[in-house]
């Protein structure tokens, strides 16, 4: 059976949505599957919904495009598309597939969705090992070592290095990189970045405030003003 790529535009212009849809519509293989008309709209699509590839304007009250690839750096296939060429290595270093300007010609929307094809391609087997086996595979102490992402509680940016914190560790784990490289390799759908310096698995959670939430092992993880949107997505 051939693959469907589902397709969420995000703009909160109504032009922008009926232009995309309708280059949308010219592939078989795309589908128009979700529109969202605020950034903040989009955060809670994504945490509800599984798409391929987002359609992404940067310029929206709120919730920026730039900040949205920020807080969901596990999110679909990105192709950004806006008025403005200034936002371009913002995106790029978000990971954007490709950075459409307006007015968008099929031409171009043609040879960025080829893009996001390659991309999705390549990344397939990939894609298929974390889904199934839940494993985080890191280099710890010099030995690569298989943590099961169910039994990770949180993450902590430590700025080159990171502490995991896992129920089967009585100590955290010390691991080189980042917290934006590490939410590539895990599920966006258990983990969310709740600060600046933190990813926290939603499972272990215990209690919720605006400022701080509670995990099973009693620690208390501060909950960044601009996060706190994409906190309240998962438990409304």
């Amino acid at each position: 059976m051939a693959l469907t790529y589902r397709c969420l535009i995000v703009d909160d212009e109504s032009p922008a949505h009926k232009a995309l849809a309708s280059h949308i519509s010219k592939f078989d293989d795309l589908e128009h599957s979700g529109s969202a008309f605020s950034g903040m709209e989009a955060v809670k699509m994504l945490n509800e919904n599984s798409y391929d590839i987002i359609f992404l304007d940067i310029n929206m009250p709120v919730i920026s495009g730039v900040e949205l690839m920020e807080l969901q750096p596990n999110r679909p296939l990105t192709i950004v598309t806006t008025a403005y060429s200034d936002y371009a290595l913002s995106a790029y270093q978000n990971d954007a597939i490709d950075y459409l300007l307006k007015p968008i010609s099929f031409e171009k929307f043609a040879k960025a969705i080829e893009k996001a094809k390659i991309f999705s391609s390549g990344n397939a087997s990939k894609k298929e090992d974390k889904t199934n086996y839940k494993i985080l595979s890191q280099r710890v102490n010099g030995q690569m070592m298989d943590i099961s992402l169910q039994d990770i509680l949180y993450i902590e940016s430590l700025g080159n290095y990171m502490k995991l914190y896992s129920a089967r560790h009585n100590t955290p784990l010390i691991i080189y990189g980042s917290l934006s490289s590490i939410a590539l390799e895990i599920d966006h759908k258990n983990f969310i970045q709740v600060h600046r310096s933190y990813i926290v698995n939603v499972d272990k959670i215990t209690s919720v405030t605006f400022k701080n939430l509670t995990m099973t092992n009693q620690e208390i993880i501060p909950v960044g003003r601009k996060y706190q949107i994409l906190l309240d997505g998962f438990f409304k």
